[in-house]
Parts: structure tokens; C-alpha cells; sequence
């Protein structure tokens, strides 16, 4: 009896190889030497692939791997190697792995329990449109949606009421079929029942016997203060109803929210501009500045320049997790007239004579210069 390779060499992976490694090396070898990939040499295939997954059966078990690690193949040989008694863990593995490139379940037909076509509810899109004041105090709002509903008059089973679905024929209401392929048994949907196990001879009149009907549903929407564009929120179990008792599927409400005449949101933080008068700028005044809940006054000091900032706290948009509330910029900008009447032209030349101004380059900051260096 020839000497058994090195199972780490078999997959071609280091002994440090993580789970994700042993995996994705055993994957790309089974699709290699899998005895339906190649038909020409199904002898020799098969025995490769005998190989490489009794190698994978034991590096994919952590307590097997730390034995093999251990003693070698003496400490894994007492079931025979490659034999019938695979943990759980390889038969997962299995199903995920063949059940991606094969199209089937389990490779060795050991999973004969039935299936069905109990599918989960598809999830439900629903775009809906906000102003942003809407967004900002948050609402309570209906929505009405088109969707599958369960079938009253069958209950969902898809028979005409006083009726009930008969065992498939095909396949003995496993809702598999299995053919044998050589070393492998493999099982496939059922073509005769589509896999639900059962085949419905008097379908309900009212749903067709799908257990599902399309209905318009009336839903109440609760928005959060806060909310911003393009937010999605998700309304468990509002989508469409599942297939033959399975749990429904969710409602995304994707929001919308228009632009607001004059403020600017960034965060919960609001930014706005305000125009003030030359005079104003010079000498200081009093405004009311506009804020989401109200006007709030703001005052300018003398000599304020044009674009100065001034912050209103607290008058932003609330924090969705409810830690506080944003702040209100506000910019003033100081509009210079265009069009002077003579006593107008008067008074600024007067102004003018007056104030003496260096119409000199001002000096860059050293703090912008070095940004410009390092930006």
C-alpha cells in the first residue's frame, strides 16, 4: 500500500494556512478533478478527488486538523480515511461548495430530507418624498403599497379550499430527485414539483394556486426627526408575503428630501447668508435672523467684515441618535449700492475724505503660506 501524501501538499496550502485558505483551495481542486468535469478520465479523477477531499474532510474539522497536527495520518486513520463517517462540518461545506458551481446538494445523496418551495418574501422598494422642514421636525405619514399578500382563500396552500395537494410522484415529496453518477449520487430539484414535495391538482380559484394575491396595503410610516436624503428606512416585515407559510420579506422606504429655499445642511450643522447695508456693517445693528423654529435676533457688532460668520447654537437639525441638536452659520454679506442718488454720492465722499485707507497687497498669514507649502 503506497504511503498517503501529505494532506497539507495534497491541497497545496502551508500548515499555518487559515480556514479561508484550506477552503478556497479545496474549492479550486474539486472544480479541477470533479469526474463530471472530466469525462475523458473519470477513473483518475475521481481517485484525485477522493484524495483531495478526504484530505479537505480532515484540515476543515479544527479538532481533526489539531490531531493531524498532532500524530499525522495515524491519528486520523481510524475511520479509514476517506469514508462515511464525515463530521458536519464537511457535509456544510459541501453543499456550499458543490451547490455554487454544480448546481446541486449533497455530492454523496446522504441529505434526503425534504425540501419545499418555501421561499421567503421578496423586499419591497418604496421612494417617498419629503420637504425639509418635514425632515427637520420629523412625521407621521401613509403610505400605500402594491404587494403579494397571503391568499385568504387557501390559507397560502395554493388548493382549492376542501382540497389538499397530492405527494409528488417523481420524487416521493422529498422534492429532490436522485441520479447516480459513478462514485457520486446527486440530488436535484425535482422537475415534477419544482421541489415544494407536492403537486396541487385543484389550484385555488382565487390565487391560481400560487397562495399569493396582489393587493394594495395602507401603511403608516413613522419619520424620525433629523432624517436626511437619501436615508433608508427599514419596515420589518412589510414586504411581500412568502411562499407556502415562509416569513415575508421587508420595506425599504428610501427617503427624499427637497432642498430648502435658502438653508444649507451639512450634518446637522445649518449654514445660511444674510445681506446687511454698508451702514449696518459700520456701525452694528440688530436682525432678526431666521431659524427652523422661528426668527431669533442676531446682533452685529460695528466694523463687522464682509463675510464674518456668527453662530446661533442649538438652532440646527436634531441628532437621529438623539444626542443634541446641530448649530445655525450664519454669514452676512455686505451689499454695496450700485445706483446713488447725489446727497447719497455726497455723504460717502464725506465718509471717504475721512477714513484714509493704505490701498496696499496685504500681507499673506506665515500660517497660509506654510499650508500652500505642505496642502
Amino acid at each position: 500500500m503506497s504511503e498517503k501524501r501529505d494532506y497539507y501538499a495534497v491541497l497545496g496550502v502551508g500548515r499555518d494556512a487559515s480556514e479561508q485558505e484550506i477552503k478556497s483551495a479545496y474549492r479550486k481542486l474539486a472544480m479541477q478533478f470533479h469526474p463530471d468535469r472530466n469525462p475523458d478520465n473519470t477513473s483518475e479523477a475521481t481517485e484525485k478527488f477522493k484524495t483531495i477531499t478526504e484530505a479537505y474532510s480532515v484540515l476543515a474539522d479544527p479538532q481533526k486538523r489539531d490531531t493531524y497536527d498532532r500524530y499525522g495520518h495515524a491519528g486520523v486513520s481510524g475511520s479509514g480515511g476517506f469514508s462515511p463517517d464525515f463530521s458536519s462540518t464537511i457535509f456544510t461545506d459541501f453543499e456550499d461548495l458543490f451547490g455554487d458551481f454544480f448546481g446541486i446538494g449533497d455530492p454523496f445523496g446522504r441529505r434526503g430530507g425534504r425540501t419545499t418551495r418555501a421561499e421567503p418574501g421578496s423586499d419591497l422598494r418604496y421612494d417617498l418624498e419629503i420637504s425639509f422642514d418635514e425632515a427637520a421636525r420629523g412625521l407621521d405619514t401613509k403610505i400605500k403599497i402594491p404587494r403579494r399578500e397571503v391568499c385568504l382563500a387557501c390559507s397560502g396552500r395554493g388548493a382549492k379550499k376542501g382540497t389538499e395537494p397530492a405527494t409528488c410522484s417523481a420524487c416521493g415529496g422529498r422534492g429532490q430527485v436522485r441520479t447516480q453518477q459513478g462514485f457520486f449520487t446527486l440530488s436535484r430539484t425535482c422537475p415534477q414539483c419544482g421541489g415544494a414535495g407536492q403537486v396541487i391538482k385543484e389550484p385555488c380559484p382565487t390565487c391560481y394556486g400560487e397562495g399569493r394575491v396582489r393587493q394594495e396595503k395602507v401603511l403608516g410610516i413613522k419619520i424620525p426627526a433629523g432624517v436626511d436624503d437619501g436615508m433608508r428606512l427599514r419596515v420589518s416585515g412589510e414586504g411581500e408575503a412568502g411562499m407556502m407559510g415562509a416569513l415575508p420579506g421587508d420595506l425599504y422606504v428610501v427617503l427624499k428630501v427637497r432642498e430648502h429655499p435658502f438653508f444649507e445642511r451639512r450634518g446637522n450643522d445649518l449654514y445660511c447668508t444674510i445681506p446687511i447695508s454698508v451702514a449696518q456693517a459700520a456701525l452694528g445693528t440688530e436682525i432678526q435672523a431666521p431659524t427652523l423654529q422661528g426668527q431669533e435676533r442676531l446682533r452685529i457688532p460695528e466694523g463687522t467684515q464682509p463675510g464674518s460668520v456668527f453662530r446661533i447654537r442649538g438652532m440646527g437639525l436634531p441628532s437621529l441618535e438623539g444626542r443634541g441638536q446641530g448649530d445655525l452659520y450664519i454669514s452676512v454679506q455686505v451689499v454695496v449700492p450700485t445706483h446713488l442718488t447725489r446727497e447719497q454720492r455726497r455723504l460717502i465722499d464725506m465718509l471717504h475724505s475721512s477714513t484714509r485707507i493704505d490701498n496696499k497687497p496685504v500681507q499673506r498669514r506665515v500660517a497660509d503660506r506654510v499650508k500652500d507649502i505642505f496642502g
